[in-house]
């Protein structure tokens, strides 16, 4: 598959997403995603994908939505050149795009890594919001610009924002509107590590590559979507029902067995199941939401 917005690159079990349009700062565009929703398709459904980075080509990870309709940027009555997922026009109010990027992501059954290698605002830094793990060159800035657009956050950051950051911090953060630097970024909790700007793909692939060559595929599928959807339960009894069922059934497949002996026998495991066809009866054990 070909994309017109990203690279799409598969090495070692590990996919490194790159967003291209770096004459814009890689600004985001309909079309963009349109190509990030069929990328994290094709991921899923590939089982030789076992952990994806995304990252920025050029000097900048994405700087926010592209303004070239000028006025008219976010006025989507006027606006005839806004795709539907499979690429189609569509010339009346829809759905915010990057809310529909960070939903695909969040259902992601592949860790998410994000390599962010320069300016990220706007949904540069929103769609980062349901990664698992956001790692920052020292030369990365961030910034929640909405209140200086006269917007109001989108790409479901009032769900993810103040989970990862406490709301407090999210709320400075989009109150001011500011643009701040990576060691702000650590220091509110929304970036793991900062590492220095030649270094950072080389890190996020030692990241991807501590997941991809030791662990099992369909227990760190499980794994991310517990901890997501658990986000949002009431009670941690829901978290007990699901996770019953989870120790229950992967009890009984050879990925468990596996990790077992190869423990007990000192050596690394060769673990065999994989999301596509070794997921447990109940999965997924959520109803899936309308947008209606």
């Amino acid at each position: 598959m070909t994309y017109e917005t990203l690279k799409y690159e598969v090495a070692d079990k590990v996919l490194t997403i790159t967003l291209n349009r770096p004459d814009r700062l890689n600004a985001f565009t309909g079309q963009m995603m349109v190509d990030l929703i069929k990328a994290f398709d094709a991921a899923d459904a590939d089982d030789n994908v076992r952990a994806i980075i995304v990252t920025g080509e050029g000097r900048g990870f994405c700087a926010g939505a592209d303004l070239a309709a000028g006025a008219d940027t976010f006025n989507y009555d006027e606006r005839t050149d806004r795709p539907d997922r499979e690429g189609g026009m569509v010339g009346t109010p829809d759905r915010d795009g990057g809310g529909r990027v960070t939903l695909r992501i969040f259902d992601s059954i592949k860790p998410v890594i994000g390599a962010i290698n320069g300016p990220a605002v706007g949904i540069g830094v929103t769609m980062q919001l349901p990664m698992d793990i956001r790692i920052a060159s020292d030369k990365a800035r961030f910034g929640f610009v909405f209140s200086r657009r006269g917007i109001c956050p989108e790409a479901c950051s009032s769900w993810f924002l103040p989970r990862l950051v406490g709301i407090q911090q999210a709320l400075d953060w989009t109150f001011s509107g500011r643009v701040f630097d990576a060691a702000e970024a650590l220091a509110g909790g929304l970036v793991k590590e900062v590492v220095p700007h030649d270094q950072l793909l080389t890190r996020a692939n030692e990241i991807a590559r501590e997941i991809a060559d030791n662990t099992s595929a369909v227990s760190v599928a499980l794994s991310r979507q517990l901890m997501w959807k658990m986000l949002g339960a009431d009670h941690p009894m829901e978290a007990h029902k699901v996770d019953s069922r989870g120790i229950y059934e992967l009890g009984k497949g050879c990925d468990v067995k596996e990790g077992v002996v190869s423990f007990l026998e000192k050596r690394p495991p060769n673990f065999t199941d994989s999301p596509t066809k070794d997921m447990p009866d109940f999965y997924p054990w959520w109803d899936e939401r309308d947008y209606n």
